[in-house]
Formats: C-alpha cells, structure tokens, sequence
C-alpha cells in the first residue's frame, strides 16, 4: 500500500516538473501577463496518462508477486474503489494487508536466498575466480595495469548491475547523462568496498556479492529484492588517492634552515 501511494505520488510530482520545462521566458517588467490556462491534450495524449497510470501501479505491485488470480482481486477492488459509494478499509483490513506484504515480502526473500546461494557457488567455479576475506567474488574479464585503489580513495568506473535472474538494475550507461560514476570506495556496500581493491586501473571485472555485504535482508525496494545476490559488470577507469590529513594547528612548519654542527 505504501509502495503504490509512493508511485501515485511521485507520477503526480512529475507532472509539474514537466510542465516547469516547457514554461515560456520571462516576460518583460510591465508586461500584463495572463493567467496560464489548463493544458490542451488530445485523445491520444488522455490515453498515453492513463496508461502510464496503471503501468505506474503496476510497478509498484511488483515487490508482491501477485499470481493471476491475485492480481484479478485487486484489478476488482480497484474498480469498487473508483464508484460511486467504494467500501471503507476497516482496521482489520488495514492489519491484513500489513500481514500480506511482510508474509510475501518474507518468502521473496527466502526464494531470493537459496537461488543466490546457488548461483553463487557456480560463479565460483569459473575460471580465475577469487573470494575476498567476505565472500565477494571477483572475475577477472580483463587485467588492469594501474594503480590498486585503498578503502579511502576515490574511484571512477562504469558499471551494470543485475539481479540473479539478469535483470538490469542500474547502469552507468542508463543515467541521465550516461557518464562514469565516481565516488569514495569506503562510502559504498561492503563487496564493492573490498573487491575493487582487488582490480587495478584499466582492469574489467565480474564482481558477485552475497547479500550479507550488499543490501541485506530488507534488500531495497522495490529495485533490490532482500536477501538477493547481486552481480556488477565494472570497468575501473582511475584511482584518486586521498591526500594526507593536514598537521594539526598547533603544529610548527618543519625548518628549511639546514643546521650547522
């Protein structure tokens, strides 16, 4: 029930986001200015909005798994929800609902594990794979030349990152703009923390990390199921070493005078 408010809520915010952009120049001072108008839309615009509409729930019903049968329950409540005189939710029904979402998001999560598990111990087998001390796994695709980076420095990649089943759920290539990402290793998930550190400048990697040192349990929804293994194709373009703190205030500035025996 969260989730599909969220996504009403953020379909409504992005509407006046996109008129924003279409918004004509300021006009100059003195200038009367009318009172903007509704916008004009045509059939087929009304109908491309609705369709994003319910492409928008259903998105957000994903994390549920809803069998057909399920999903022609709530196509009905939907409908008994949109008339004229639509049941009220009770509070045993808002209980039951709060029931229904821990118990599917908790089996999800349990499916999510064993099928992770599995495949972990595959790509564990190929060739030149290696465990780190926290079980990510690291394939070398192409060995680097550069510099390794430390915990603390600051690295730029490109990368894709999927789910067991290849679902694509971030890209560098799909960002707006499609650009390399970069940021502090020691700022992201545990695997990436640790397994960058076994690649090195110009080096491409496959990296598997079990959900104990990615997301988790709770995982993030409703992109990352919990308890899933990710996968992330990475390329480590470059290493920014962090430069040394600076001495403390109090400190004096060591002597340029050479000293005279």
């Amino acid at each position: 029930m969260r989730t599909l408010t969220l996504a009403l809520l953020c379909l409504s915010l992005a509407l006046p986001a996109a008129a924003e952009d279409k918004k004509p120049a300021t006009p100059a001072p003195g200038t009367p200015v009318a009172p903007p108008g509704p916008p004009k839309l045509t059939p087929a615009d009304v109908d491309k909005a609705l369709t994003a509409i319910g492409l928008s729930i259903a998105k957000s019903l994903e994390p549920f798994a809803l069998s057909p049968t399920e999903q022609n329950k709530v196509i009905a409540a939907l409908k008994q929800g949109l008339s004229p005189k639509p049941p009220q939710l009770d509070e045993k029904s808002q209980e039951s609902i709060r029931d229904f979402v821990q118990a599917r998001m908790a089996a999800a999560a349990e499916k999510e594990k064993t099928r992770g598990s599995t495949y972990q111990q595959t790509v564990a087998k190929e060739k030149g794979a290696a465990k780190t001390s926290n079980g990510a796994i690291v394939v070398p695709i192409k060995e680097g030349t550069g510099a390794s980076p430390t915990a603390t420095d600051k690295v730029k990649v490109n990368y894709t990152g999927t789910l067991v089943d290849g679902k694509v759920f971030d890209s560098t290539s799909k960002h707006n703009p499609p650009a390399p990402a970069e940021f502090p290793l020691n700022g992201v998930i545990p695997c990436w923390t640790e397994a960058l550190q076994k690649m090195k400048v110009g080096g491409h990697s496959k990296v598997v990390c079990p959900p104990e040192i990615a997301y988790g349990e709770r995982g993030s929804p409703p992109v990352i199921p919990g308890n899933a293994t990710l996968t992330f194709d990475i390329e480590l373009l470059d290493v920014q070493k962090t430069p040394p703190p600076p001495p403390p205030a109090d400190t004096p500035a060591p002597s340029t005078t050479p000293k005279i025996k």
